[in-house]
């Protein structure tokens, strides 16, 4: 996994014994995890009493980093080895990196379903309906003679469906349809690699 400098330097914060004392590492490894699959964004990690005798910036900091690499971890389907030597690099005591070990370990299903929940996937197009029709005229003008098109795209999203709608001029699809074009190209390049 690679983490950013400033998840990195948060991280060393949270494995600094100094920093962080058994029961403020507790508090914040709790509190990051529990600021993630909380539905409704419990209270702050501010508020937690363990934390209270920390600089509020460092809190900030680490729980910043934690919660990243909590989430990085999930992502990448990390194993015990990976978070361990991943930690290990940052200077984490054997203790500590049991600590988050056995902490993602009880929490890792219940991550995985908020990572699946999070994001969606575009609607899949399952077929085109349109119909050309003739400006006449406008309230603006009285002569006005210019084609245009109404699209219909029947997607379908998740197993609902759904009509998307809109008109556009001869010239809006003739871009849109050399855009189609240059991103079925696109793919197809992507998937040959």
């Amino acid at each position: 996994m690679e983490l950013s400098v400033s998840v990195q330097k948060g991280l060393r914060f949270l494995a600094d014994p100094s920093v962080y004392d058994r029961t403020s590492f507790q508090g914040l490894v709790d509190a990051s995890f529990r600021s993630l699959l909380s539905s409704h964004g419990d209270s702050s990690v501010l508020d937690q009493p363990e934390l209270k005798q920390v600089d509020q910036i460092q809190v900030k900091q680490s729980h910043a980093a934690a919660t990243t690499f909590i989430l990085e971890a999930v992502r990448h389907c990390a194993d015990r080895s990976t978070i361990s030597s991943c930690l290990e690099e940052l200077s984490f005591s054997t203790e500590r990196i049991e600590i988050i070990n056995s902490t993602y370990q009880t929490h890792k299903k219940d991550l995985e379903h908020l990572l699946m929940s999070i994001g969606s996937c575009p609607p899949r197009v399952n077929d085109v309906s349109w119909r050309l029709q003739h400006h006449i005229k406008n309230a603006h003008l009285d002569r006005v003679n210019e084609p245009f098109y109404t699209i219909s795209l029947k997607t379908e999203n998740q197993g609902s469906l759904e009509d998307i709608n809109f008109t556009c001029t001869v010239e809006q699809l003739q871009d849109l349809l050399a855009k189609l074009k240059d991103a079925a190209k696109s793919v197809e390049r992507a998937s040959q690699m």
